[in-house]
């Protein structure tokens, strides 16, 4: 568990304004809505994107690989950087869509809270649950947006519980919702006691708040009709006596999530969860490393990559990486030192990133996400200092569920598409397996439809048309022991044996038995479904 101590330095000003968040929900909640309000009111964008818009004028601006943009779905995570009032909005948005998880784990390791959205009608679904125990395991802060509640959705106590039960989180609400579907008007804050009344003639216009002296203030009754005042205000006195009250410290513990009630489409809810996660969520946090922690209050720079992003511009063959800032004040054209190489970088040209937008970061501190543009120096995992040797750790990598070989269409381009799938390795794409005896390549993934994001950006980025075929292996698991025993075990077992991209020695298997057999067989082994990225 990471430190949050009561007694840790003060931060520099710059640092203590920074918030570092992700979004995190299931496909369809409306992540990428809120994603696009949240840059409307930090004014990054003058006119939030349809999510189906038509046209290009309008497109969603995290949604950069025309993949997305067809579906509709968000498949590689986007930061962005911009300003709320005092505060400095670090907001990495991730994939919603369950065959893109393991990204989303990484991106995890690389923010201090994260936003939860759920859909007032259908509530926790099973992808919010997936990504809710990985913030878990890194004891990650979580505020809570239940959106939609523009349309038919469930009774508000009915999805507290949900959340409650679920989750084994408290929750505290910090709106409260004034009808629901076409009769709701607006929600009460109740952080601020002031009436939150929603405008649906337009949808990027900031609603009107009401400052209300208390809830027997005779001003409710002017702005909110009878009946759903009533109900409102049982609902309010029993909400109450059952649902605990706000506790800061708590939501810093990851014990307690505020909820806050809206509808994202209608940029109803968005600025009071903004001023929640500003007023509430954690200052940039301590980051695991060996073999010391880094603070980030110390004065020497450390970050680390958490993603590689390849050919975010089509027209520039370029790789981005993604560097989370851990500690100190980053000036452009530094020299760090790159730790897996032991080599000093000069920093010329960091970006930071509005969506697919850049433009040059002349400094970032603590807490912020920079993009380091590189041509393959930088993979997922690397640690940059001013010169410690320090290894950021806890940045997992997952063996694949499914396994599939790759052809090239043109048998004469299969030196092109191995610099292609190797490119996708180091992104944390996919892994790619060499195996040991034959030809071509085994990729796995986590889920199906990143075969199809594959297929579709080598042809795009490459020109060289793929199809993937089912292979006999089902799994793969990274294969440790002394040398003697792993090099007796890989020469016993030649038809399983594979190297990752990294060149590190893999089993693959078909069956469960395969493993059960090893573990029965060879004693001295250990096959393991995960490694951490090495450095």
């Amino acid at each position: 568990m990471l430190d949050r101590a009561a007694n840790a330095p003060e931060l520099p000003a710059e640092v203590a304004r920074r918030r570092t968040f992700a979004i995190i929900s299931h496909p369809d909640a409306g992540k990428t809505t809120l994603t696009e309000k949240f840059l409307l009111y930090g004014g990054a964008i003058q006119m939030a994107g349809q999510v189906r818009a038509k046209g290009e004028a309008r497109r969603t601006r995290s949604d950069f690989m025309k993949m997305e943009q067809d579906r509709g779905i968000s498949v590689s995570a986007s930061a962005m950087s911009f300003d709320f009032g005092k505060y400095r909005f670090n907001l990495v948005d991730t994939p919603g869509h369950s065959d893109f998880s393991e990204d989303t784990y990484r991106t995890l390791t690389a923010v201090d809270a994260a936003v939860m959205v759920i859909d007032g009608a259908k509530g926790v679904e099973s992808q919010t649950r997936k990504l809710f125990e990985v913030c878990r395991l890194r004891d990650l802060p979580i505020l809570t947006f239940c959106n939609k509640m523009d349309r038919e959705s469930r009774d508000t106590f009915e999805i507290i519980d949900e959340i409650q039960e679920n989750l084994a989180i408290d929750v505290t609400p910090a709106s409260w919702p004034i009808g629901m579907g076409r009769d709701f008007i607006g929600c009460y804050d109740l952080l601020r006691d002031r009436l939150e009344l929603m405008d649906r003639a337009d949808r990027n216009k900031v609603a009107e708040s009401i400052a209300i002296e208390g809830l027997d203030d005779p001003k409710l009754a002017e702005h909110v009709p009878a009946d759903l005042l009533d109900k409102f205000l049982e609902e309010i006195e029993m909400a109450k006596e059952l649902l605990p009250p706000m506790d800061p410290q708590a939501l810093l513990d990851g014990t307690l999530t505020p909820i806050w009630f809206g509808s994202a489409i209608n940029s109803f809810g968005v600025k009071e969860l903004m001023e929640g996660i500003g007023a509430y969520g954690p200052e940039p946090q301590v980051q695991s490393a060996e073999p010391r922690q880094v603070s980030p209050a110390e004065t020497k720079v450390a970050g680390f990559v958490f993603k590689v992003q390849a050919n975010m511009d089509p027209k520039h063959r370029d790789r981005v990486a993604f560097v989370r800032m851990a500690s100190g004040h980053f000036k452009r054209g530094m020299k760090l030192t790159h730790v897996r190489s032991k080599k000093p970088m000069a920093i010329t040209n960091p970006v930071l990133f509005l969506a697919s937008d850049r433009e040059l970061a002349e400094e970032a501190w603590a807490g912020d996400i920079i993009g380091i543009p590189n041509h393959g120096q930088l993979r997922i995992g690397d640690t940059l200092t001013e010169g410690e040797m320090l290894r950021v750790t806890g940045i997992p990598s997952f063996a694949p569920e499914l396994l599939q070989t790759v052809r090239a269409g043109d048998p004469m381009k299969a030196k092109h598409l191995e610099k292609a799938l190797m490119q996708f390795a180091e992104e944390g794409a996919a892994k790619v397996f060499k195996p040991g005896i034959g030809s071509g390549f085994i990729v796995g993934v986590v889920g199906a439809l990143q075969f199809e994001v594959l297929a579709s950006r080598i042809e795009l980025e490459y020109g060289l048309p793929v199809r993937f075929e089912a292979s006999q292996f089902t799994s793969a698991r990274w294969v440790h022991g002394e040398k003697a025993a792993v090099d007796a075990f890989s020469a016993a077992n030649k038809q399983h044996m594979a190297t990752d991209n990294d060149g590190d020695l893999v089993y693959l298997t078909r069956l469960q038995w395969d493993i059960d057999r090893v573990a029965r067989d060879y004693p001295d082994v250990r096959l393991s479904a995960t490694k951490e990225m090495q450095v």
